[in-house]
């Protein structure tokens, strides 16, 4: 499942991971560590709202 951040929108999909913040392809959202950070505004994990498939 992809999650958006609420504040500016980035998507994180799974299948892509975040490679800049060391989150390989495949890694599902739930499993990303509780500190990371969105990489375009630096929103906070609990930010993120799921997005409907």
């Amino acid at each position: 499942m992809r999650y958006e951040c609420e504040s500016c929108g980035y998507i994180y999909d799974p299948s892509e991971g975040d490679p800049d913040g060391n989150i390989e392809p495949g890694t599902p959202f739930e499993k990303i560590p509780d500190d990371w950070v969105c990489p375009v505004c630096g929103a906070v994990k609990s930010q993120f709202i799921p997005l409907e498939s």
